[in-house]
């Protein structure tokens, strides 16, 4: 738990959506040395092969297999046929009961399904997920499933500023819920890349108000520097995971000149 003081910084929220010249890939948000962002309010969503199946596409590299972070609605009965992960999956439930060969999953639920794992998932009365789909390190093998629907009523009415619960680490990569009570400043520098996604709540950051299901991307360049909301704010946050990636895209670019 860190509470540092406030500081400012300008913000460039942007969107790529364009063709890989190498492979002819759908490119989203693809640039790891920028920051990305989305909000709720402006979601557009987009048809999968799954009938009942539709997508909100936050970063995308790929076609139908793609390293992808992606917001995925599953109308009441709807089915997604059995599948393998190559680069693992990793998933956050945020509404309704999410279900495969593992059980139930209700909204609150963390899942990681690691490399080469496979299922078929289903939503009887629809569901809707946070998914990151082939991003997992290769050495990294870890079977996760962790139940958060209970943290933020636990932490009572004596609550840290900021409360934190780790749901997996690897590396430098970190994965945790993060709840800051209301009008709590935040300066965070050195995180490796941040990426965030709002559960409830609100925190406003360069000038801009994120509330329920918005999503940013920060690289390892840019500070987070933000406040809560009035009524404080619930997180899915992800940091330390960019810092790799942006090298490998570094070495790439040189490659090609």
């Amino acid at each position: 738990m860190t509470l540092i003081g406030l500081a400012g910084h300008p913000a460039s929220n942007w969107r790529l959506c364009s063709h890989d010249r190498e492979g002819l890939s759908v490119r989203i948000n693809a640039d790891f040395s920028r920051r990305a962002s989305s909000h709720d309010e402006d979601a557009s969503w987009s048809a999968s092969p799954s009938k009942g199946v539709e997508r909100r596409m936050l970063d995308r590299i790929g076609d139908e297999v793609a390293r992808a972070t992606t917001i995925v609605r599953f109308a009441p009965g709807s089915t997604f046929a059995d599948h393998v992960h190559g680069g693992g999956e990793e998933y956050f439930v945020l509404e309704g009961d999410f279900v495969d060969e593992e059980g139930s999953h209700k909204a609150g639920t963390y899942v990681r399904n690691p490399p080469w794992s496979r299922h078929s998932p289903s939503a009887p009365d629809g569901a809707l997920i946070f998914v990151k789909l082939n991003q997992f390190a290769t050495d990294d093998r870890s079977a996760v499933v962790v139940d958060t629907s209970q943290f933020r009523s636990s932490l009572g009415d004596d609550a840290p500023a900021v409360a934190s619960l780790a749901l997996h680490c690897h590396g430098k990569e970190s994965v945790r819920i993060e709840v800051w009570q209301a009008d709590v400043a935040i300066d965070h520098w050195g995180h490796g890349g941040l990426e965030i996604l709002v559960l409830d709540g609100e925190f406003i950051e360069a000038g801009d108000s994120y509330t329920r299901h918005s999503w940013l991307r920060l690289p390892p360049s840019e500070p987070f520097v933000s406040r809560a909301g009035k009524s404080g704010v619930r997180m899915l946050v992800k940091s330390g995971h960019l810092s790799e990636l942006i090298g490998k895209d570094d070495q790439r670019r040189k490659q090609q000149i």
